[in-house]
């Protein structure tokens, strides 16, 4: 399988954080990039897809999709919560279905566990 992966979250300031008043888009952004440097550390090519909550969503999936392929789609956590984002996250669940029919597919729960849940599918 091959190492490269996709991972499709939502731009951090672009998420909707009143539920937690002690996160920022900052933080978020943070977490992020620790972890798209620790899988790069742990030898896999990642390439981040971060969406806007509007019609332009699917475009920038479609388009990553189609531009590489990917041994695993890690799909984060930002898109299946809250209930608001469902009809979002079955876009992207079902983009990702047909256009990398091959690769491996994992959620993280938060920003800060995403080399886990890629290791989970893509062996070291």
């Amino acid at each position: 399988m091959s190492r490269r992966v996709l991972a499709i979250g939502i731009e951090p300031g672009n998420a909707d954080y009143s539920a937690f008043p002690q996160v920022t888009p900052e933080l978020v952004r943070t977490y992020i990039d620790a972890q798209l440097l620790r899988l790069r550390d742990l030898g896999y090519e990642v390439t981040s897809c971060l969406i806007d909550l509007d019609a332009t969503a699917e475009a920038g999936v479609t388009a990553a999709l189609r531009d590489e392929s990917f041994g695993c789609i890690l799909i984060g956590a930002g898109l299946r919560e809250p209930r608001e984002r469902l009809l979002l996250f079955e876009k992207v669940l079902n983009l990702v279905h047909r256009l990398a029919p091959n690769a491996a597919i994992c959620f993280n729960t938060s920003p800060a566990d995403t080399a886990e849940a890629v290791q989970r599918w893509i062996y070291t």
